[in-house]
């Protein structure tokens, strides 16, 4: 059932017309992707983590990416993998639940419904988690969503 609350699509960071990356986030992690140039040899690809910041690019050339992240991040087991032409970064979330608007600090922000649907759908990720016989694939919120870190008490811990 937890995959029903999985992301449905990536969201986009666009800029002067070029696909910079997709995101998308669950409770714990944030997503990157990042198309890579063919051609190019993967093992030529380098990815930097750090807790509040990360660099992407091709060894020996100025870094493809390098900004500051939007929140920090457990850099031991945030990692990075090249599958099928495609730079996947996973970011542990520091904060479990927190909503990101957007990987990079200040780039492809969310607009405000956006947010707030992501906000919605990490809640009802909770809410699954701390409920796993309850389906709450079709459940909607009215109005607007509460932080799924605060509410009720907030995210429970293991």
């Amino acid at each position: 059932m937890a995959e029903k609350l999985a992301p449905e699509k990536r969201h986009a960071f666009v800029h002067n017309g070029q696909k910079v990356f997709e995101w998308d986030q669950t409770l714990e992690e944030v997503n990157m992707y990042i198309e890579l140039p063919k051609g190019v040899p993967t093992k030529l690809f380098s990815c930097t983590i750090q807790a509040g910041h990360v660099e992407v690019g091709i060894r020996g050339n100025p870094p493809y990416l390098n900004h500051d992240l939007t929140h920090p991040v457990k850099t031991d087991s945030s990692f990075w993998t090249i599958e099928d032409g495609e730079m996947h970064i996973t970011l542990q979330k520091r904060e479990k639940g927190k909503t990101w608007s957007s990987p990079i600090q200040g780039q492809g922000i969310l607009d405000p419904y956006a947010a707030d649907q992501e906000q919605k759908r990490l809640m009802l990720q909770r809410f699954q988690e701390e409920n796993p016989g309850f389906d709450f694939s079709q459940a909607q919120f009215s109005g607007t969503c509460p932080d799924p870190r605060s509410f009720m008490g907030g995210i429970r811990s293991e």
